[in-house]
């Protein structure tokens, strides 16, 4: 797997474009776990293809459907950490501007902030879950707030446990990047100066969706 330094203000992010693989079913011995979180993926992909669709009638509908939006961004830029759980060596890609050490002190930061983030909001959000699902569940149809906070679990879950298997098991080899090396350099030209060049690095590194990361970042 490769893992980008991308340059943001003062820091740097961790980013990769790790493919969407649904899970596969689970099998016959599986605990109750297991076949809770494959449910709870299939019917999170159900309700993402429904929002992107705009499939809901009523303002109650189009508010669940901007939830769904905010939470399917989320977790699309959670999908690094969740891809890291199955890594035993991975490369990182860094600013050829910078030292590999500091290159090195970056990523371990950004994965020991990523573990303590995720862990207290797994925590907290177990917590709420708890109790908005007995609470809201006399209220007629779906209960969207119980399983907003469910996801969450299982989103902030699935971080920790990549951020935690990339700081204690991952084998990191670290490479120096010329192209972000300019990206670096790019960080404070306006937006629409620096656009078809962050465009053709993003073009070089075969990452299509890297120049809407980064002007995220560099707000």
């Amino acid at each position: 797997m490769i893992v980008y330094l991308v340059p943001a203000r003062a820091h740097f992010e961790l980013y990769s474009e790790a493919p969407e693989d649904p899970a596969d079913p689970p099998a016959p011995g599986d605990g109750w776990f297991r076949r809770w979180t494959h449910g709870a993926g299939a019917r999170w992909r159900q309700m993402v293809d429904g929002a992107r669709n705009g499939s809901g009638a009523g303002r109650l509908a189009r508010w669940r459907d901007r939830l769904v939006h905010h939470v399917a961004e989320s977790i699309a830029e959670q999908r690094t950490l969740w891809a890291l759980r199955h890594w035993s060596a991975a490369t990182a890609r860094f600013p050829a501007t910078i030292a590999p050490p500091d290159a090195r002190a970056a990523l371990d930061r950004l994965l020991a902030h990523a573990r303590r983030h995720h862990g207290r909001w797994l925590l907290v959000d177990l917590a709420i879950t708890a109790v908005t699902g007995p609470l809201f569940f006399f209220v007629p149809g779906p209960n969207i707030i119980s399983w907003y906070f469910a996801f969450r679990v299982l989103g902030h879950l699935q971080s920790w446990r990549g951020a935690r298997q990339a700081i204690d098991r991952t084998v990191w080899t670290l490479e120096p990047d010329e192209g972000l090396g300019e990206l670096a350099a790019l960080v404070n030209v306006p937006r629409a100066a620096r656009a078809p060049r962050v465009a053709a690095i993003a073009a070089q590194l075969n990452l299509p969706r890297l120049a809407a990361f980064f002007d995220r970042v560099t707000v």
